[in-house]
């Protein structure tokens, strides 16, 4: 009987023998990075999509990669705070070349997206101002808003399923969220330790696991509160971005409510058009929706904030994958683990709910968004694989009729 993949829901066939390691076909690291080029230039629909790719292409097609060390990627990448996709891809060029493999991989589907972003960004200021652009951003926003609402919705059940703890959690995170406007790391250190309790419950697991992760508390704190009328430097926005990319947990949209709550309410280098239309952006290219930031960092310093911006936010996802990957097989059964990280993940969910609901409440300004917004929505629940991009491509030239061609 033909298995499926919990998370990609992509069939996965069953080894010849159990435990045995299936025979693979000779790779090159060349023939690995070429993959991941045209992987991250055409490969659209986010990151449970690029999963499925890489398990369809590397896996059953090519056979270059073993299902087993799909497998382990897949949850390294779902333990770890970092983009999914981008995650288990570098994972599978570590397998394949440890450190240069990963680095060499990580690099190659990254790049397309980021260039993509660099023209978008130049095209974004030098005619930001028409009213055609306006007029297409208005119809795009509201689409975005639709988007991540859906996508809230389709973690929620991918990750809470019935649990009743972990829909308390994000039910907790998404109200703290949309009522603070800002994204507060601590909560999701409480929501993981609250989780890992109650798993626990009554055997007290929690002394040496809490011991390690409470620090990361004020680190959290540090790093959800910015430094309102600081300087624009490149090794802010570094430091920044660098702790941005630590708390991606669950989905690339998890960061929406931590960067919103810098580059709008805090350092406030973004108004809150520019930062729904930076969202925008990054559904509109191929490849992890973290690169985002590369449009942010465009905005804020050019082409030198792009970089920076980039380089920051993917260095600890990088990290997360190569330092704990050759010791990763010991604990990533670990049930105390598992819970800790379950935990989280629910807070992240709530988080994008609540991101949801501020960005909402800034793009959907009239009627015609609104109804913009719910047509995307009603169309992205009810079309099979319907490629976003579209969907927002659609929604520009509603709002560019509706708006942008108005006198």
């Amino acid at each position: 009987m033909t298995e499926t993949d919990p998370l990609t829901g992509a069939a996965i066939e069953p080894n010849a023998v159990d435990g045995a390691l299936p025979s693979l076909e000779p790779c090159t690291l060349r023939d690995l990075v070429l993959y991941f080029v045209r992987l991250g230039t055409f490969g659209f629909g986010g990151p449970i999509a690029l999963a499925g790719y890489m398990q369809r292409d590397l896996v059953e097609g090519r056979r270059w990669i073993s299902e087993r060390d799909y497998k382990e990627g897949l949850a390294l990448a779902q333990l770890a705070p970092g983009p999914l996709a981008a995650q288990l891809a570098i994972y599978i060029g570590w397998v394949r070349a440890r450190a240069l493999g990963a680095t060499l991989v990580a690099v190659a589907f990254i790049a397309p997206s980021f260039l993509m972003v660099l023209v978008l960004s130049e095209l974004y200021v030098r005619f930001g101002g028409l009213s055609w652009m306006l007029g297409t951003f208005y119809g795009v926003g509201a689409a975005v808003i639709a988007i991540i609402a859906r996508s809230s919705v389709k973690l929620a059940r991918l990750t809470l399923r019935r649990d009743r703890v972990l829909w308390v959690v994000a039910g907790l995170s998404a109200a703290v969220t949309a009522w603070t406007e800002s994204e507060i790391f601590s909560l999701f250190i409480a929501a993981g330790l609250l989780n890992l309790a109650v798993r626990s419950w009554p055997r007290p697991a929690l002394g040496g696991m809490a011991g390690a992760i409470a620090p990361l508390g004020g680190v959290g704190v540090l790093a959800a509160s910015g430094a309102p009328g600081a300087a624009v430097n490149l090794g802010t926005i570094f430091v920044f971005f660098a702790k941005a990319g630590a708390v991606v947990f669950g989905s690339g949209l998890a960061i929406v409510p931590f960067l919103h709550g810098g580059v709008v309410q805090g350092f406030h280098w973004l108004t809150e058009r520019q930062f729904l239309d930076a969202v925008a952006v990054s559904m509109i290219t191929p490849g992890p929706v973290v690169i985002t930031v590369a449009f942010i960092g465009y905005l804020v310093a050019g082409t030198s904030g792009a970089a920076v911006a980039a380089a920051g936010v993917f260095l600890p996802v990088y990290l997360f994958v190569i330092v704990p990957a050759p010791y990763f097989r010991r604990f990533a059964t670990n049930r105390e683990v598992h819970s800790f990280v379950t935990g989280v993940t629910a807070a992240a969910t709530g988080a994008i709910a609540g991101a949801a609901f501020i960005l909402g409440r800034r793009a959907l300004v009239d009627l015609g968004s609104v109804a913009i917004c719910l047509m995307a929505f009603a169309v992205i629940s009810r079309v099979k694989r319907m490629p976003e991009p579209l969907v927002i491509v659609s929604a520009g030239l509603v709002g560019l009729v509706a708006k942008g061609l108005s006198p």
